[in-house]
């Protein structure tokens, strides 16, 4: 008797799994976000051309229906993610995803969604992941975004967004990953959420000064991609001194100078810089030595001048080091052409004397004495 008792109630526990359980505007919201795509964009094996509802998206298991593509609730009574494979769906996505309240994940990445994002999206407050990167959304991210006080993902990148970035951005207390790169944003930095980890802004139009108080309190901000924009400026000494920053790149801007101070108590998590592509004047930056853990250093096709520092050859971490295109002057260190050096790079197209022809580190060749005369107002001092 006992164990028929407790074979029936196997029985029954999967009849009433079997059962449609879904809340009927979540399936209201699928059947209009599949109908929004282009059925000539959705083959016959993919995630979507499985979302059949004859059958109920949660009901378990899944053989034939609702094989892919999303995610429900414990309880199997809520979508809570929805996950395309990247296969090209062409189409608009529904304002009607709203209905969808205990979203916590949309990932339409890599497929050739069009138009602008509906605002409606910004009213799912469960959201914790909207990657909506390499696709065809238009149109601004409007200043509602952040209202999405559970985003702790934001990845917009590779579309055509336009327009400047929300002025309250600061609000999404929750956010540590921000990709907004490949888009065709305006305007400045406004301040950032102090929880951030990894801010990517590359190849856009943003413009102005990279400010302190666009920064300040981001304590655990790793990564900073703000390449091929326009900044300019001067790039202050506390930048480098966030104290979890480990890889930087600020190539192809504007910038003019940039200041460098020595580590608090010689500690930093800092290993790679790109600086490359700017308009920085100056000597370089001596105290760059100073950074324990640094391994890639570009400052190549910039303006400085003056002597490479001693301490840059004697860095034993040190592997990479870009400093070509620029006009600096004298002999570079012997060694960087010791027999058992590890750095690569290159120290070519510089003013330079006595940079061995057979190293690969003085490739491309230097200036001529003429372009090195005129930069220096007269000959080039050592």
């Amino acid at each position: 008797m006992f164990n028929l008792v407790h074979f029936l109630l196997f029985v029954l526990h999967h009849l009433l799994q079997a059962q449609a359980l879904t809340l009927p505007q979540d399936i209201s919201a699928l059947k209009a976000f599949k109908s929004s795509i282009k059925q000539s964009s959705i083959p016959s094996w993919s995630c979507l051309a499985s979302w059949d509802f004859s059958d109920d998206p949660c009901a378990v298991p899944h053989r034939t229906r609702f094989i892919c593509g999303v995610s429900c609730s414990p309880d199997a009574t809520r979508i809570t993610q929805i996950t395309l494979d990247p296969i090209g769906y062409s189409g608009q996505l529904t304002p009607l995803i709203s209905q969808l309240t205990q979203l916590t994940t949309l990932d339409l990445s890599d497929n050739y969604f069009f138009g602008r994002i509906p605002s409606s999206i910004y009213s799912l407050r469960n959201l914790q992941t909207l990657t909506l990167t390499s696709n065809s959304f238009s149109g601004s991210i409007p200043d509602s975004v952040t209202a999405l006080k559970s985003l702790e993902t934001l990845d917009l990148s590779h579309n055509a967004l336009s327009g400047k970035l929300p002025k309250s951005l600061n609000s999404l207390t929750s956010l540590k990953r921000l990709d907004l790169s490949y888009n065709k944003l305006t305007g400045f930095l406004p301040k950032l959420p102090f929880n951030l980890l990894e801010l990517a802004l590359k190849a856009n139009s943003l413009s102005g000064y990279v400010s302190k108080s666009t920064f300040d309190g981001l304590t655990r901000l790793e990564v900073v991609e703000l390449s091929d924009n326009s900044f300019s400026g001067t790039l202050g000494a506390w930048f480098f001194l966030l104290p979890s920053l480990q890889q930087v790149d600020l190539a192809n801007n504007s910038f003019t100078h940039v200041d460098i101070s020595k580590p608090a108590g010689g500690n930093s998590d800092l290993v790679a810089v790109n600086l490359g592509f700017n308009k920085i004047e100056g000597n370089l930056p001596a105290n760059f030595a100073d950074y324990p853990m640094l391994s890639s250093l570009s400052l190549r096709y910039n303006r400085l001048r003056g002597a490479i520092p001693l301490g840059y050859s004697k860095k034993k971490s040190l592997r990479r080091l870009f400093l070509d295109g620029n006009f600096l002057i004298g002999t570079p260190p012997a060694e960087f052409f010791a027999g058992d050096t590890e750095v690569t790079g290159s120290l070519g197209d510089n003013c330079l004397r006595g940079c061995p022809a057979n190293s690969q580190l003085c490739s491309p060749r230097q200036k001529s004495y003429a372009i090195c005369k005129r930069a220096y107002s007269g000959k080039p001092r050592s």
